[in-house]
């Protein structure tokens, strides 16, 4: 068999060009809102990361953002920890809770939904993560038409 002789890629080595950017660096136009919904399974996929990190960066460029937490999404915005609340029990382990509370300190806005929150998975409002705001289920679709009414960009997940 043939040996293939080359270096081994090493830390700190770049696999892809990080330097170019194609398109241009957008920013919000004064009063521009964005909304990012979850209706995703919380912790069974990168999604739920994946959009709270579009979300601050949104809210870096200027748009008002909002996050609407509802389905099984509720979840992302539960308190966490082991073996006591706050506490990580392995790096990353608070990752989607982090984001939430950096999101809100640099002013975007976090919604739960109630209904799912109880009836579906249990919890009550005191188990959220302090700064989300819990809804009416009824509030769920008339945030969405409200965003929508004020041309809000607007990111919709869902994940089963």
């Amino acid at each position: 068999m043939p040996t293939v002789e080359r270096a081994l890629h090493q830390d700190g080595d770049f696999l892809v060009d990080y330097e170019e950017k194609v398109f241009e660096d957008v920013q919000a136009e004064p009063g521009a809102k964005a909304l990012i919904t979850f209706h995703t399974v919380a912790f069974e996929g990168s999604i739920g990361l994946v959009n709270l990190l579009q979300a601050k960066r949104l809210l870096r460029k200027g748009f008002e953002t909002k996050i609407l937490l509802y389905g099984p999404g509720v979840q992302l915005g539960v308190q966490r920890g082991f073996p006591t609340l706050g506490a990580e029990a392995f790096p990353g382990h608070l990752a989607c809770n982090n984001q939430l509370k950096a999101f809100m300190a640099e002013g975007g806005e976090v919604y739960a939904c109630r209904f799912a929150l109880q009836a579906l998975y249990g919890q009550t409002e005191k188990a959220l993560i302090e700064g989300i705001r819990p809804i009416n289920p009824l509030d769920v679709m008339d945030l969405q038409l409200l965003m929508a009414k004020e041309n809000a960009f607007v990111v919709h997940t869902w994940t089963m």
